[in-house]
């Protein structure tokens, strides 16, 4: 199957323009920015704990890839937005309902799965919300939440 770990191994030889980064994600240390696992790959990008920093202008693709894990019987549906940010501006964002009460089960599993093509400056900061993160999946598929960038053309 299609791991992380796979993604990994094959990005190295991926023909990007000069900028690619693919980062473990895990749950905030303090509000509602993702942090950022050094495990990973950052070539051409400034890669902090909580953010991407881009050192070329150009044609980027984001994409973010996390998975939800609920431990409880909900009495009402759970809203799950996830929101892509360039220098702490919603640049993208995706909502998704969780559960109508009569579906809810014990354990239940949700992934998101967000894409964005989008040009950006020197210096433009890219960084990743939830709003409830504390639903964010590291226990059991903890290399599978990633966020990755790839510069796909220095045009746009």
């Amino acid at each position: 199957g299609n791991t992380s770990e796979e993604y990994l191994s094959i990005l190295p030889n991926v023909a990007t323009k000069e900028a690619a980064a693919y980062m473990r994600v895990s749950r905030p240390v303090n509000g509602s920015k993702v942090s950022l696992v050094e495990k990973g790959i950052c070539e051409g990008i400034h890669c902090k704990s909580d953010e991407l920093v881009i050192r070329k202008q150009g044609l980027y693709l984001i994409y973010c890839h996390l998975n939800f894990h609920f431990l409880h019987n909900a009495d009402s549906p759970t809203d799950l937005k996830m929101e892509f940010l360039v220098n702490d501006q919603v640049s993208r964002q995706t909502l998704s309902t969780w559960c109508a009460s009569e579906t809810c089960q014990e354990k239940t599993f949700k992934t998101l799965f967000q894409l964005h093509l989008t040009h950006l400056n020197v210096n433009d900061r890219i960084s990743v919300t939830l709003n409830h993160p504390k639903f964010l999946n590291d226990m059991y598929l903890p290399n599978e939440n990633v966020l990755g960038v790839l510069r796909y053309s220095d045009k746009m």
